[in-house]
């Protein structure tokens, strides 16, 4: 079986800790626990990790968020992974932070990356594991929060709510979306 594991965020230093980034920073952490290399491939760095029998393609898309389903699509196609084999890893200023979620599909709820997803690939019928960034940010300073850097009580929290999200991934691909929600949804 395979799987093809999507975190998004953006490409370059200025971008790297973000909190737009947590996609990338969850599964930069789980390919250094499964001690798998980054390539540079065609749209996205590639990662591969095996786990329980199944093949867990990571892509972080190098098309920056906005034009995240590109990659994915472009992906998809690549690997043959049917859409309900994909998991995208997004942020979400509408959950508090370290709060995570896991959806079946959903709407795109104004996030970019999730938009152009759904323009590329048909529609909103796609898992995702949205991440709780909270909204610590006054009325019209939205985009300077998310492309802001964690705060120093979020970098000593993330480790373990990066690890919870590796764990929804684990699961995911091998008990299912349903009985994963069941498991970590609260």
């Amino acid at each position: 079986m395979k799987y093809l594991i999507i975190g998004l965020g953006n490409i370059g230093p200025e971008y790297e800790l973000t909190r737009h980034n947590i996609g990338f920073l969850t599964l930069d952490r789980f390919a250094d626990q499964e001690n798998a290399q980054w390539k540079s491939n065609r749209l996205a760095f590639t990662s591969e990790v095996k786990f329980k029998g199944r093949t867990l393609h990571l892509i972080k898309p190098t098309t920056y968020m906005n034009l995240s389903g590109k990659a994915m699509n472009y992906w998809m196609k690549e690997l043959k992974v049917p859409k309900e084999n994909t998991l995208v890893i997004v942020d979400d200023v509408a959950l508090p932070f370290g709060k995570l979620r896991l959806r079946a599909k959903g709407s795109s709820a104004g996030h970019n990356g999730l938009k152009d997803i759904e323009a590329m690939t048909g529609g909103q019928n796609y898992p995702r594991l949205r991440f709780g960034i909270g909204d610590d940010f006054p009325k019209g300073k939205q985009i300077d929060y998310v492309l802001g850097n964690w705060s120093q009580q979020e970098i000593d929290a993330l480790p373990l709510f990066m690890d919870k999200s590796i764990e929804i991934i684990k699961g995911f691909c091998t008990i299912g979306i349903n009985m994963t929600m069941s498991q970590f949804n609260d």
